[in-house]
């Protein structure tokens, strides 16, 4: 009994991992040659990393998080041990540092599925289609938000309206832990309480720890920093008195929020939450992620990540963005057109006839030759036309 279910069930995929059928798979196709070209249209050139790679690299400078996402095995070559890629990024920053060792900033985008261990993002898919850019060799704001603009850029394309976009900057609170002297498993603490806006909580951790009163309600107060552009100028009054790796940060997220606003399209709202520290294991500087209405989980994320380099023999500044290609296809409001009909060709040979199947394949048509004894029809393949012989020539007719 439990053969036949067992048997029964073979075409089961595993939770989480999905697989695209034709009517999926064409306009996923489509949109992924023009994201590629809208990058190629600003100078990012395209990477192919390698699905696999020893693990102490796919981890490099990225945290616990990533490692608990990467499915591992070993080598049977080396006897090292290997991990399948759950994030491009690390290899872009392999390949930048390592490889290509340019001294001018470096564009490089990317393309390709990433696997997690456990379900995550939207749709809770374990096998994104990831897409990305990372720029390499800038450390300045300029470079931060043209990132953002290819961001918002890439949403537009997909189809993807009332963008907006949440921005933050880890320094902000690396530097009011750094001024208050907390150790590993206090800051540790606290960023947690942080993340879930735990404000009693984050009181009540504060209040045990021997700090001045202005280095609680510092630290207790980036709770509460989140909205409009207004954020910005609470923190100001906020940060006075503190040390400089926390002002120099605020400073620089000032500078990124000033120059996206005059190059960002009107229709990208910006709203700033200083407690928000995605990837604080890796990122340096400022953090962001779009979100749209009707979807309470980010769609796309980045920021800067500039000492990720640093083991592969070469620190360059780094920022960069990604999604999922899959999570677009099925937010964006793009309107697809279906698939073309096709034309059935007979299954005998013919010079006549081979050299027009030639000619409207050329012509960009789809041409399907008729087997021998095959069965089943003709809408199953698509083809709404067939060839015909006239007496003259081989004309195209309309299956009625």
């Amino acid at each position: 009994m439990t053969i036949m279910i067992k048997n029964a069930n073979r075409w089961l995929l595993p939770d989480g991992i999905e697989e695209l059928l034709p009517a999926q798979a064409v306009p996923l196709e489509k949109l992924r040659r023009e994201i590629l070209d809208l990058y190629r249209g600003w100078g990012y050139e395209l990477i192919v990393p390698p699905f696999i790679e020893y693990l102490d690299s796919l981890l490099t400078g990225t945290g616990h998080d990533l490692d608990l996402q990467t499915f591992k095995l070993i080598d049977q070559l080396s006897g090292r041990l290997l991990g399948l890629r759950a994030d491009m990024t690390p290899q872009a920053a392999r390949i930048d540092a390592h490889r290509l060792q340019r001294e001018g900033p470096t564009r490089l985008c990317y393309l390709g599925t990433v696997l997690h261990a456990r379900p995550n993002g939207f749709a809770g898919s374990r096998s994104p289609l990831q897409v990305g850019a990372e720029l390499f060799g800038h450390a300045g704001p300029e470079s931060d938000v043209e990132i953002l603009q290819l961001m918002v850029a890439t949403l537009a394309l997909t189809g993807i309206e009332d963008v907006y976009i949440d921005l933050g900057h880890v320094g902000i609170f690396r530097g009011l832990a750094e001024d208050a002297s907390l150790d590993p498993d206090q800051e540790a603490f606290l960023f947690d309480a942080l993340q879930r806006k735990a404000i009693p909580e984050i009181q009540t951790f504060l209040a045990a720890l021997d700090l001045s009163t202005a280095q609680r309600e510092r630290l207790a107060g980036l709770a509460t920093l989140n909205g409009d552009e207004e954020v910005l100028s609470h923190a100001e009054t906020l940060l006075e008195g503190s040390g400089r790796t926390a002002r120099d940060a605020l400073d620089n997220l000032q500078r990124i929020a000033a120059l996206a606003r005059r190059r960002l399209p009107p229709g990208a709202a910006l709203h700033f939450d200083l407690a928000e520290l995605r990837g604080y294991q890796y990122q340096t500087g400022v953090v962001f992620a779009a979100f749209v209405a009707d979807c309470g989980q980010e769609v796309a994320r980045g920021g800067r990540y500039d000492e990720i380099g640093k083991v592969f023999g070469r620190a360059r500044p780094a920022t960069g963005f990604s999604t999922d290609l899959r999570c677009l296809m099925q937010l964006g409001s793009r309107d697809w057109p279906a698939m073309c009909g096709a034309i059935l060709a007979p299954g005998e040979h013919d010079e006549a006839l081979e050299k027009e199947i030639e000619r409207l394949r050329g012509q960009g048509e789809v041409v399907i030759r008729q087997l021998p004894g095959q069965q089943g029809s003709s809408s199953e393949m698509r083809c709404d036309r067939t060839l015909r012989w006239d007496g003259a020539a081989w004309k195209v007719e309309k299956i009625e």
